[in-house]
């Protein structure tokens, strides 16, 4: 009697157990599947994974801000980092599939986004006037939850904080907004002790031959119009970040007292130029380059990157109101940015046709 009590029991205890794991098993799917609604910034309500750990950004705006926050989440890129990445980026993060982006140059690439299965694509940027439809065309294409975050240099830290919440990191998300705000205040700071007659007459140069401008008003002139006198004035601004195509009639027209070259365009040539020895910036020498690495600190896309820009910008046309060390503001932003301690000497190699060009 006491043997068929112990089997009994036995059964039950196995029957008990099975139940239990079968059970905990089932939780765990369910909760691995789990999704919640999330409302983005198009006002578009899409049903998210409650737990993300598998993102791609959908253009190289949405990259530069995603990075910041989330880079150990990224299966792969919009497109691929820049040759002086090398210099910056870990690099476990350089060699991840280029997936193309939605807008601009470089189409989704619909098998490779297949391949590595993310949860979400992130879009991060100007909400344009087609979002919507962009957004659900990309959703349909893949079969992947798209959101879109708007950003611009003056919302950015509520995009971080919105970012915070929908990966489950918070906390981090917060350090970052903080930091924009920041940047943002002690900016606003500087201007206002400058006045706006007190901004200096510029123009912002792109293109192999310099002659392309980013026009006042333009989006990715954002920063360039707050921080000085944009001379750049067109009847038709481009939206690229290539700018507008102008002739060396035009720029002498404008005349800025300082020039901006974008990297890769035409400062090292205008020295010996006789064309650009006709304006005023290239004659007196106040025409300078962007530190680029591993972006270009005031665009190209025109992301978090900006930040740097607005404290390199400042510093350069108004050395006597933004009295900080550069090195020091440089060093934590690659630090929270890209991740990376940036040493004394890689901060002069960047600023050396800029910064280090003023101090000769």
């Amino acid at each position: 009697m006491k043997k068929k009590l112990v089997a009994l029991l036995l059964v039950v205890c196995l029957v008990m157990t099975m139940a239990t794991a079968c059970g905990s098993s089932g939780s765990g799917t369910a909760s691995a599947n789990a999704t919640t609604s999330f409302t983005d910034s198009a006002g578009r309500v899409v049903e998210v994974p409650t737990k993300i750990t598998r993102i791609v950004p959908s253009g190289a705006l949405a990259q530069i801000a995603l990075f910041a926050l989330a880079p150990e989440m990224f299966v792969g890129l919009s497109s691929k980092w820049d040759a002086t990445a090398q210099e910056y980026i870990d690099t476990q993060y350089l060699d991840l599939p280029v997936l193309g982006q939605f807008y601009g140059q470089g189409d989704l690439n619909l098998e490779e986004i297949a391949k590595v299965d993310p949860q979400i694509i992130i879009d991060i940027g100007e909400s344009k006037s087609t979002i919507v439809e962009d957004m659900d065309g990309i959703q349909e294409q893949v079969g992947i939850p798209t959101v879109h975050i708007e950003a611009t240099i003056d919302t950015m830290a509520e995009a971080y904080r919105t970012l915070g919440k929908l990966l489950g990191k918070e906390k981090e998300a917060e350090v970052l907004a903080k930091y924009c705000e920041t940047v943002n205040a002690d900016t606003q700071k500087i201007i206002d002790k400058v006045g706006e007659s007190g901004k200096a007459k510029l123009v912002y140069c792109t293109g192999e031959d310099g002659l392309s401008v980013l026009a006042k008003g333009s989006f990715h002139a954002e920063v360039i119009d707050s921080l000085s006198n944009n001379v750049a004035v067109v009847s038709d601004i481009s939206s690229k970040g290539t700018g507008n195509p102008v002739d060396m009639e035009q720029l002498m027209l404008w005349d800025p007292d300082v020039i901006i070259f974008a990297p890769g365009s035409a400062y090292s040539a205008v020295a010996t130029s006789e064309a650009w020895q006709n304006l005023k910036a290239i004659k007196n020498g106040t025409y300078y380059e962007v530190p680029n690495g591993p972006y270009n600190w005031m665009g190209s896309p025109p992301s978090v990157n900006r930040l740097m820009g607005m404290i390199w910008m400042t510093q350069l046309l108004y050395p006597d109101q933004a009295q900080y060390d550069g090195y020091k503001k440089a060093a934590e932003y690659y630090k929270l940015f890209y991740h990376t301690d940036l040493t004394q000497d890689q901060y002069t190699k960047l600023v050396a046709n800029s910064l280090g060009k003023t101090a000769k």
